[in-house]
């Protein structure tokens, strides 16, 4: 597929958007109320499902928070201590904080919450936790069954957001979610809609705006529509085109953020046709990434030959050429793998064709166009690529029944601020994550990574760091693509608007809204 198609692609998409846009005639948006819109959806109350949504919307908060560096800050913990093995945390809480119930957070309160967390999915089943409890009313201390460096940056994942005691059933089930944020929850519709007011008692600095709702818009282009008409405020996850046609408005301002996650393809690494590291790297060469950054993504230079981006700049490798595309090499190595052109250009290798398929979804809306261009230059190879679109829940159902052959990802690395943890749990072990590698098996690399969760030298630490990264890139257990460029329309009412590049928060408390 050309560059020129792509625009075409793009073009026409921008030219529909326009007439839907030409069509729309909203209200405009009450003076205090700020609606945002995403693509994803609250489905339950408990922190471990839909904590992303929550801590996003300021109702929960987590012991530990982190800037837009990483670095590691004070939340509802004011100060920890480390003992020197790096196995016993001390967390001191701050005093005079209350949940939106009237009652006041305590050690035992978020002991509870913490061991509801350890019961439920999340980076804290990956900690090794021994024990945790109270030691007066104000400290709560974590022992480890061994060392864990990232254990810190974990206290500060969404599934460890702090909840009063009376926010659970007795089967430690979320039944009221009473946190301690600048806002607490008035209004919740599963999946579509979390409506919030400002929590008058909060501890810190209170929220400007009284009220806010996030509503789930599944479509990029009706997140669009949103935003152009004045029916939402701001809208995350938008389309490229969806970019070039907002551009064009007056009322709307578009923010784009590089952030620490990167487009993958995942690959079965024990599929018979992935098994050969000649095949990934082939499939690598035939990718045009530099023509997929600028005409799709309208993101120029993000075209990615290894795992994580300049935002993560102790993991990036500043060494390695920007990517290109050579199709002569790869045509090459597909042949050294054993693989002759039939006589209608498919490659076969053994009476099989070289057919396989690659699943997207839909939360990331450029995914699908993303994956549409890898087909058809994969096809230049002779290879048959079918893509589809799926739920996202496919991908790691796929993974760990054995199915998936291919999926197009958008990984992001930093949702735990420390990326180590999260790159422990992706590339450790055979058996990979749900979101990471599959079937990749490499001792160095576990090695690798098993002493890196107990080095205190820093400069041994930064190392290793890059030296995972340089291998991760010539072994290609996934296939990079992109560094990501998050694409988000804010309303020119909305003030203070800040994206946080590791997506713990919108910042509503922070912002406020001017009448028009």
């Amino acid at each position: 597929m050309s560059p020129k198609l792509y625009k075409s692609l793009s073009t026409s998409v921008s030219a529909l958007l326009v007439a839907l846009l030409l069509s729309a005639c909203h209200p405009r948006q009450p003076d205090d109320l700020l609606t945002i819109s995403g693509p994803f959806e609250a489905v339950s109350l408990a922190p471990s499902k839909s904590g992303y949504v929550y801590t996003r919307m300021q109702i929960l908060e987590t012991l530990i928070n982190a800037n837009d560096a990483g670095k590691l800050l004070p939340g509802l913990a004011q100060s920890w201590d480390i003992d020197d093995q790096n196995r016993r945390w001390t967390l001191h809480l701050r005093p005079e904080v209350t949940f939106h119930n009237g009652t006041p957070l305590t050690a035992e309160a978020v002991v509870h919450s913490l061991k509801t967390a350890l019961n439920n999915p999340g980076p804290l089943l990956k900690a090794g936790i021994d024990s945790i409890r109270a030691t007066d009313p104000n400290t709560v201390v974590i022992q480890l069954q061994q060392p864990y460096l990232p254990f810190t940056a974990v206290l500060a994942h969404y599934s460890t957001a702090i909840l009063a005691p009376e926010s659970y059933a007795d089967n430690g089930d979320v039944v009221e979610l009473y946190g301690t944020g600048p806002y607490q929850l008035t209004e919740y519709i599963p999946p579509h809609k979390v409506k919030v007011s400002r929590f008058d008692d909060y501890w810190s600095t209170p929220a400007n705006i009284a009220q806010a709702e996030y509503l789930t818009g599944h479509r990029s282009e009706s997140r669009a529509l949103m935003v152009k008409s004045g029916e939402a405020d701001i809208v995350y996850n938008l389309d490229p085109a969806s970019v070039d046609l907002l551009k064009k408005s007056d009322q709307v301002q578009i923010d784009s953020t590089m952030i620490p996650r990167s487009i993958l393809i995942k690959v079965n690494n024990a599929h018979p046709f992935f098994k050969d590291l000649k095949t990934r790297k082939a499939l690598s060469l035939a990718i045009d990434r530099q023509s997929i950054a600028a005409n799709i993504l309208g993101a120029p230079g993000t075209g990615a030959s290894q795992f994580f981006g300049p935002t993560m700049n102790q993991w990036h490798l500043d060494d390695l050429p920007e990517p290109v595309q050579d199709l002569k090499q790869a045509k090459t190595l597909l042949t050294e793998a054993g693989w002759k052109p039939s006589k209608d250009g498919t490659l076969v290798r053994n009476g099989q064709p070289f057919q396989v398929r690659m699943i997207t979804y839909a939360n990331r809306p450029e995914l699908m166009l993303v994956a549409t261009a890898i087909q058809a230059q994969w096809a230049e190879l002779g290879i048959q690529l079918d893509v589809s679109m799926e739920n996202a829940s496919a991908i790691p159902s796929g993974h760990n029944d054995g199915s998936l052959q291919l999926a197009l990802i958008a990984r992001n690395f930093a949702n735990i601020p420390d990326p180590l943890a999260t790159i422990q749990a992706d590339f450790s072990t055979a058996a990979g994550g749900d979101w990471g590698p599959m079937n990749w098996n490499n001792t160095e690399a576990f090695s690798l990574l098993t002493a890196m969760k107990t080095e205190s030298n820093a400069n041994v630490l930064a190392q290793q760091r890059q030296q995972l990264s340089r291998l991760l890139a010539e072994d290609l257990p996934m296939i990079p693509v992109s560094f990501y460029v998050q694409q988000s329309a804010v309303a020119n009412r909305v003030q203070g608007f800040h994206f946080d590049p590791f997506e713990r928060s919108f910042h509503i408390a922070q912002m406020s809204l001017i009448n028009q």
